[in-house]
C-alpha cells in the first residue's frame, strides 16, 4: 500500500508538474499588476484563491490531454530520442507512475475542486467572472477530450493563445476591480501570442508522433520548415504590440518588453538551423520560455509604472 500511495504521489506531482505553471501564472500577475496600475486595487487574498484554481485547471487539463495522448497513441509514438523536458506529455502513463484510470481521477478531482473554488468566487466576491470560469474549464476540457479534441483538429494554439491570454487576464482584472476594461484586453493579448508560440515550438519535437497519431496541429499541417516561418511571425506580431501598447495607454514603459527581443532572435535562428535535431532544437524550446518569463516580468513592471504616468 506504501509503495502505491507513493507511486500515485510521484505520479501526480509528474502530471502536475509545476514547472510549468508560470504559464498561468505570467497572466495572473500581469493582469493583477495592471489591475493596480489602473486603478489602484489589489486584494492578495483572492489573487491567491484564484491562483489556486488556476493552477487546478492546469492540472486537470494535463491529465485530460495525458489521458487521449496514451489512448490516441500519440505519447507512446514518441521515439526515446524525441523525448525531452519540453515535450511528448508528462510521461506519467508510458512511464508506468500512474494508471489511465488513476489519471481520468485526478483529472475529475482536480475540475471540482476548480469549479469548487470559482463558486466561493462567485458568491462571496465577484459574480463577474463567472463565465470567464465555465470558458476556462471548458476549453481546458475540450482541448483534448472526444469528439471535440481541439489541439487533434489544429484549434490548439488559439484555444492556448486565448485561455492564457485574454479569459485569466480579463478574470483576474475583473476579479481584483469589480468591472471589464477593453485596455486589459488589449495588454492580454501579447501573452496569449507567446504563450502560444511556447506551445508552437514544442511542437516540433513531437511532429512524427503527432503525425502518426493524427494529432492535426498547424505544426504537422504546415511541416517544420513553414513552422519556423510562423514561429517567427508570431514573435514579430508581439513585439509590435508592444509598441502598439505604449502609444495607445500612452506608457512608454511598455517597450520593456522589447527587452527580450535578443532572446528571441536566438530562438527563431537556433529553430531555423535544428528543426531536424531534436537535441539541438531544444536550445530554442529553452529560449522561447526565457522569452516569456522575461517579457512577463517586464510587462509586471510597465503595468505598475502605470499607475505613477
Amino acid at each position: 500500500m506504501n509503495v502505491d500511495v507513493k507511486r500515485v504521489w510521484q505520479g501526480f506531482w509528474q502530471l502536475a508538474d509545476p514547472k510549468i505553471w508560470i504559464a498561468s501564472t505570467v497572466p495572473m500577475v500581469v493582469g493583477a499588476a495592471f489591475a493596480f496600475g489602473s486603478t489602484g486595487k489589489f486584494d492578495i487574498y483572492w489573487f491567491i484563491v484564484a491562483l489556486t484554481a488556476v493552477y487546478c485547471i492546469e492540472i486537470g487539463k494535463n491529465a485530460v490531454n495525458e489521458w487521449v495522448d496514451y489512448l490516441s497513441g500519440v505519447d507512446r509514438f514518441v521515439t526515446p530520442d524525441k523525448r525531452t523536458p519540453f515535450s511528448g506529455g508528462k510521461k506519467t502513463i508510458v512511464d508506468e507512475k500512474l494508471t489511465p484510470s488513476e489519471v481520468v481521477m485526478i483529472a475529475l478531482v482536480t475540475f471540482l475542486i476548480a469549479c469548487g473554488i470559482g463558486l466561493y468566487i462567485i458568491f462571496f466576491k465577484e459574480i463577474g467572472v463567472l463565465w470567464i470560469g465555465i470558458a476556462g474549464i471548458l476549453l481546458s476540457i475540450l482541448y483534448s477530450l472526444p469528439p471535440f479534441k481541439l489541439a487533434y483538429r489544429g484549434l490548439g494554439e488559439v484555444t492556448v493563445g486565448l485561455t492564457f491570454g485574454p479569459l485569466i487576464v480579463l478574470g483576474i482584472y475583473c476579479l481584483q476591480t469589480g468591472k471589464m476594461d477593453l485596455s486589459a484586453l488589449w495588454v492580454s493579448l501579447p501573452i496569449g501570442i507567446l504563450i502560444a508560440n511556447v506551445l508552437w515550438i514544442n511542437q516540433f519535437p513531437d511532429y512524427e508522433a503527432d503525425l502518426q497519431g493524427n494529432k492535426r496541429n498547424w505544426v504537422v499541417r504546415l511541416g517544420k520548415e513553414k513552422s519556423v516561418k510562423v514561429f517567427a511571425i508570431l514573435f514579430l506580431i508581439a513585439y509590435l504590440w508592444f509598441i502598439l501598447l505604449a502609444i495607445v495607454l500612452k506608457n512608454p514603459f511598455w517597450l520593456l518588453g522589447l527587452i527580450s527581443v535578443p532572446l528571441a532572435v536566438r530562438a527563431v535562428r537556433v529553430a531555423q538551423q535544428h528543426y531536424n535535431d531534436i537535441p539541438k532544437l531544444t536550445e530554442a524550446n529553452l529560449r522561447m520560455v526565457q522569452v516569456y518569463q522575461l517579457t512577463g516580468l517586464t510587462m509586471t513592471i510597465a503595468a505598475v509604472l502605470g499607475r505613477f504616468i
